[in-house]
């Protein structure tokens, strides 16, 4: 029997929404018995949707890389070799068929920022084996990602309470 195909999606724009749809899509995959590893870039730390993620038990994989640290400006050497290891170990995961659905949340804005290179991003989509899904976050996606994604949604913000001063609410954007 021949398996469904999967896809590349991409969640991109300046608006609140993206990681949550990756979180959606993690819960949907669990649900369905899919083996997923969810890889954070930049971020690092347990956030309410990592505490909840390792409630799900050990079919979903969490990975972060980063310090948690990196907002604006350049990077850390730091910063820059723990993107990359992070890219080389999924890439190895990836191959080795240890996951059905991987999450890459905030790529978009490792690749902006110079942590890591975008031929490397390509490269890694176009080594996706054919059973794997993939889902690439953050603003800032490159036109390239998005030739070569299946599935592209940008997220725009029309208003943020962000604007009035509302700092980061845990359970809701932490």
């Amino acid at each position: 029997m021949q398996k469904e195909a999967r896809y590349i999606h991409v969640y991109t724009g300046d608006g609140k929404g993206k990681t949550t749809a990756a979180l959606g899509l993690t819960l949907r995959a669990d649900g369905a018995g899919w083996r997923v590893l969810f890889a954070q870039f930049l971020k690092h730390g347990e956030f309410s949707e990592i505490k909840a993620l390792k409630k799900l038990g050990e079919q979903v994989t969490i990975r972060q890389y980063g310090s948690g640290r990196f907002l604006k400006g350049r990077p850390s050497e730091k910063e820059k070799e723990m993107a990359l290891a992070g890219l080389s170990e999924i890439m190895q995961v990836m191959e080795e068929g240890k996951y059905d659905l991987i999450v890459l949340d905030e790529i978009n804005v490792a690749v902006h920022f110079g942590l890591i290179p975008l031929k490397s991003v390509m490269s890694l989509l176009e080594k996706r084996p054919q059973d794997v899904e993939l889902i690439l976050t953050g603003r800032w996606a490159s036109k390239e990602i998005m030739e070569r994604a299946d599935l592209v949604t940008e997220v725009r913000m029309i208003k943020h309470y962000f604007s009035k001063g509302v700092p980061a609410r845990e359970g809701i954007e932490k």
